[in-house]
């Protein structure tokens, strides 16, 4: 058994590029093959993310967070704005012993990057 979080996006490309340039994420499948795409599966690690095109009000509250565990937080975080996201703010250690930073998406999904320190 195996859970993929799924994320409605206006802008497919521009949420795949955000994955991609910051955390690597690469495309392992489309639907369809040809033509316009309305869905893509991303690898990130050993985990997978969908994306689905779907005019969606990205204004509304996300009601669900995405935790991606990364080598180095700090590191990561630059890639962020770069790619179009938003830092929310610092990355903590905290008490569990992660290192942990509050990101956003481009459609301001949020996104915890973290670390085992």
């Amino acid at each position: 058994m195996a859970v993929q979080p799924i994320i409605l996006t206006p802008d497919l490309d521009r949420a795949q590029a955000f994955y991609s340039q910051v955390l690597g994420a690469v495309e392992v499948l489309r639907y369809p093959a040809e033509g316009p795409v309305f869905f893509k599966t991303l690898k990130i690690g050993d985990g997978e993310l969908g994306l689905v095109a779907q005019e969606t009000d990205v204004s509304l509250p996300a009601r669900i967070v995405l935790s991606i565990g990364v080598e180095d937080v700090d590191a990561v975080l630059p890639l962020v704005e770069a790619a179009g996201g938003r830092v929310r703010g610092p990355a903590n250690d905290m008490p569990w012993g992660q290192r942990v930073a509050h990101v956003l998406d481009p459609d301001g999904n949020p996104v915890n990057l973290t670390q085992n320190i």
